[in-house]
């Protein structure tokens, strides 16, 4: 656990230099090179990878409060950072000398997009790969890419247990996919998460994973962790982190600023107390409900297994601590006033990115359908808890 607490604090002060880069990489629409290249130095992009290739395979609590310490300086810099890390986690299920090419330079950084929007038809030695993905987040500075498939065999789509589609992972370097500019956004807007295309590749075969029917070759708890649900944590801490930065820039500016026609300073009207505090409350029940579901499944992990009851609570937390971020980003916009809605205000930024952070898949309303039916013993498709 050092490792981790050691990350944390790195993150804690690599913030400050991040939140003086928020308007020159919301400008750019992705990060700038010397943005990414401090962020790898510091390891920021290969949190989830395994010890065998140099990574430091971080405990799930320990990403969570990495990724909200870098986001809290920058949102776009914190997502980048949790897409490449958990990205990472591929390595753990190819082949150790595919995984040594693809992550052996402690400045590889692997992306993608897990939704199906390819398909991928089985042939001599390997696929032939056809396929567009929106939201590729940090595709530009990623030097391997993955799309998700539907596989067709020679007896039609590829299917699980039960009938579900399997999805493939197919991972082919940067330089043979297409970037397709397309990224003008509401927030999140220095992502850079661009459609990637590609048409008719070859994929040799040992280049796809299925996370929903392949095992992990590395041993570590990590692997044996949901990967779905360590995805939901990512996310959540991105959002739980550029909520903290929301509250802690509206208590700066209600310290300094008396609003029109009032002769009291913003901090001290009632209602501003009663909201900050509320606020405040709300990011440590949601941050700490997060941090609980994680131990639990974490200690089952330790032990081999992980309950279906453990991997759903574990992704409502994701969900309730994603949607708590941004009720509380925009409950601080609200308290700036007129201040908030100006460009240099970062409170206006925060409530865009934390928006946007909420509407992922893996933190959306419908997680909270399929949770309640594990917590209430119904049937349910588990294949992505």
């Amino acid at each position: 656990m050092a490792d981790g607490a050691d990350f944390a604090a790195r993150a804690e002060r690599a913030a400050g230099a991040l939140r003086a880069e928020g308007a020159r990489i919301e400008a750019a629409r992705t990060l700038p090179a010397d943005v990414v290249a401090a962020l790898a130095r510091e390891g920021f992009t290969r949190l989830c990878l395994p010890r065998s290739l140099g990574g430091p395979e971080l405990h799930p609590a320990w990403l969570m409060r990495t990724l909200e310490a870098l986001a809290s300086g920058d949102g776009s810099a914190g997502w980048c950072a949790m897409i490449a890390s958990t990205s990472g986690v591929l390595a753990a299920y190819l082949e150790p000398e595919l995984a040594k090419l693809v992550y052996g330079s402690p400045e590889a950084i692997s992306g993608g997009v897990f939704a199906p929007r390819g398909v991928a038809k089985r042939v001599a030695g390997g696929f032939r790969v056809t396929g567009r993905w929106a939201f590729a987040s940090g595709c530009s500075h990623c030097s391997w890419l993955m799309g998700g498939c539907f596989v067709e065999g020679e007896s039609g789509r590829e299917t699980l247990a039960g009938g579900v589609p399997d999805i493939r992972l197919l991972l082919f370097p940067r330089e043979e996919a297409k970037i397709l500019d397309t990224w003008d956004v509401v927030g999140l807007a220095g992502t850079g998460s661009h459609d990637i295309e590609v048409r008719d590749l070859f994929v040799p075969e040992g280049r796809d994973v299925s996370l929903m029917a392949d095992r992990p070759r590395e041993r570590g708890a990590l692997y044996a962790f949901p990967v779905f649900g360590l995805l939901g944590v990512g996310v959540a801490a991105v959002g739980l982190g550029v909520a903290r930065r929301a509250l802690e820039e509206l208590s700066a500016l209600a310290c300094e600023k008396t609003p029109a026609l009032g002769r009291r300073r913003l901090a001290e009207r009632s209602l501003t107390q009663a909201r900050v505090a509320e606020a405040d409350a709300e990011l440590a029940a949601a941050r700490a409900g997060l941090a609980a579901a994680i131990d639990a499944a974490w200690s089952s992990a330790e032990a081999g297994a992980i309950p279906l009851r453990e991997r759903a609570a574990l992704r409502a937390a994701a969900t309730f601590a994603a949607r708590t971020g941004a009720r509380v980003a925009a409950s601080m916009y609200d308290l700036g006033g007129g201040s908030s809605i100006y460009r240099s205000s970062a409170l206006q930024r925060c409530l865009r990115d934390t928006q946007v952070v909420k509407q992922h898949a893996m933190v959306g309303e419908g997680t909270y359908e399929l949770a309640g039916r594990v917590l209430l013993g119904l049937d349910a498709d588990a294949s992505q808890l």
